[in-house]
């Protein structure tokens, strides 16, 4: 569905400057921007995608990955086609690579979407798979009506959106899981083709605006799983997030255009684990490891196990009404709880 843009400036010749994220595109007439969704049309920028939905389904928050935002409870996930990134190596490169033109996809209105997600029983909506942000004038309406439903509301992003841009969605987004996808500005130039300052701006901004933020860093092998690196990016999220920001460090699968590396081996994940608790990081995950210890919560203080996780899925939740550890009181920051999950 064609809807005019948020975000953008006309300029000479019938050229726009598009706002939305930090590529701050210049696009001529009958062009399209980075992200391929949304096309100069005679001097005016339209979004291509507003209630396009390539994907959509029932999923537990914790896949998002979300592990200290409603545990247990579950997201109406939707996405749509498109992406400003242009990552080597993404699993969903079918989504946000493909033309717009030769996608499959259905229409859902933002009233559909929250009739939806209340039918079947979500706590939340997630706007995930592929970048959010390309679509934002349908988030922005999807989660206002969200909100307006008793809904929470949720990005997976990869934090390319511009400062104005979250800014405005802010009073209606909850929760925010954010992929610094390495910490050298060379891999997200050679790999992404973008950079990581604004993204490093974004998860900054996020948390002073109030929303809830996780950090996700999937690692790939020769390419940002060095020790160095992993201590930089630990350090940086313990200064200016905190030190009780979730941490997730996520396993590599070959995908895409990086079919010829192997996968993560799980050692080089519980050693980036290591590495974060050392530099101060209390909540340190990892991901993508099929029945792994480190997906649990762990009382900082004590050690006691608080959530258990098998497959993303909350199996035992062992925090008290008052968020803390019942061995040793400690204060867990969790936001939200589940009802329907038994407490200690």
């Amino acid at each position: 569905m064609i809807h005019e843009a948020m975000f953008y400036e006309k300029l000479r010749d019938k050229k726009v400057r598009c706002s939305l994220c930090a590529h701050r595109c210049k696009i001529a007439p009958g062009k399209r921007g980075i992200c391929g969704v949304r096309e100069n049309c005679e001097g005016s920028l339209f979004s291509l995608v507003y209630g396009t939905v390539s994907s959509e389904g029932v999923e537990h928050i914790e896949k998002k990955p979300l592990f200290h935002f409603y545990p247990g409870s579950f997201a109406y996930s939707v996405g749509t086609i498109g992406c400003n990134f242009r990552c080597k190596h993404c699993q969903n490169w079918t989504l946000s690579q493909v033309p717009l033109e030769e996608a499959y996809t259905s229409s859902l209105s933002p009233q559909q979407l929250v009739q939806q997600a209340k039918m079947a029983g979500c706590q939340s909506v997630s706007f995930t798979y592929n970048e959010p942000t390309v679509w934002y004038e349908y988030t922005y309406d999807g989660a206002k009506l969200a909100k307006e439903a008793g809904l929470m509301t949720s990005y997976v992003t990869n934090g390319y959106i511009s400062p104005e841009a979250l800014e405005k969605i802010a009073p209606y987004l909850d929760a925010f899981s954010v992929d610094i996808k390495a910490f050298t500005e060379e891999f997200y130039r050679d790999i992404c083709s973008a950079k990581l300052a604004p993204v490093l701006e974004i998860a900054l901004l996020a948390k002073k605006l109030g929303i809830h933020v996780e950090v996700v860093n999937l690692i790939i092998p020769t390419h940002n799983d060095s020790p160095d690196e992993i201590r930089e990016l630990s350090r940086w999220v313990h200064k200016n997030l905190g030190e009780d920001t979730p941490l997730h460090f996520n396993r590599f699968y070959p995908h895409y255009m990086m079919k010829d590396l192997p996968r993560t081996p799980v050692g080089t994940l519980e050693l980036a684990r290591s590495i974060a608790i050392k530099e101060g990081m209390r909540f340190v995950y990892v991901g993508n490891v099929a029945g792994h210890p480190y997906e649990n919560t762990y009382c900082p203080e004590c050690g006691t196990l608080l959530i258990d996780r098998s497959f993303m899925e909350v199996q035992e939740y062992n925090i008290t009404p008052e968020n803390t550890c019942p061995k040793c009181g400690e204060l867990i920051p969790i936001v939200g709880e589940y009802p329907g999950l038994s407490k200690a």
